[in-house]
């Protein structure tokens, strides 16, 4: 065999094996590949369905298809189109652990602009009397076992939108009296907590935040 017939063979290899250590590497369309956006298949009309006529599922991922609850979200997203019913849900998860870890420990500054001043007063005169009384709160949040969308609003004539949220959070809380005592709580014991909240945005307005508006067990 001659030098020329051999380096071709050699070449010949190397390529078969780049080719095969190429095709493992890059794999498949699968797994955490980022998806294609922006294409007709993905893009939302207002009315409920995506372009290709099937339904929203950023819509009926959290609500029954048809239902009133779905057609008042299909509304809001007439207004504002970069509403996700997904995306609102994960703030909402992650306000309920803020707001209400703030008002167990007795100071809401933090979180004053996402409430309405009608629920802002509540909890400021709820913690005046737990301080008057001296009553302190240890608590600390253990997760949330359940959230779902409840009910869905839509005010027409201001483009005012309030969804409220069922949470059953779980957290440790222990309250002491004045004298230290413990009167309420286990500090070894995860006590689940039932909360229906309402939150509420102009749906026209460039504010991005959505407010707490009512509290109700």
């Amino acid at each position: 065999m001659n030098p020329m017939t051999i380096e071709i063979l050699v070449l010949a290899g190397i390529a078969l094996f780049l080719v095969l250590r190429l095709r493992n590497v890059l794999g498949t369309r699968e797994g955490f590949e980022k998806p294609e956006t922006n294409t007709i298949a993905t893009k939302r009309s207002p009315d409920l369905q995506v372009i290709d006529g099937s339904p929203d599922t950023d819509i009926t991922d959290h609500v029954a298809i048809n239902s009133e609850m779905a057609e008042k979200l299909a509304m809001i997203k007439r207004i504002d189109s970069e509403f996700s019913v997904t995306e609102f849900l994960s703030g909402a998860r992650f306000a309920y652990e803020m707001i209400l870890m703030s008002f167990e420990r007795g100071d809401i500054e933090e979180t004053r602009a996402y409430l309405s001043d009608e629920v802002a007063g509540t909890f400021d005169m709820v913690i005046k009397e737990r301080q008057d009384l001296g009553i302190d709160i240890h608590a600390e949040f253990a997760g949330i076992r359940e959230m779902k969308l409840q009910q869905v609003g839509l005010d027409a004539s201001t483009n005012v939108a309030d969804l409220t949220v069922l949470f059953l959070g779980e957290l440790i809380s222990v309250v002491k009296n004045a004298d230290g005592v413990v009167v309420e709580g286990d500090g070894k014991q995860v006590k689940r907590q039932k909360d229906v909240w309402t939150f509420s945005k102009d749906m026209s307005s460039d504010d991005p935040n959505w407010r707490l508006v009512a509290t109700d067990e």
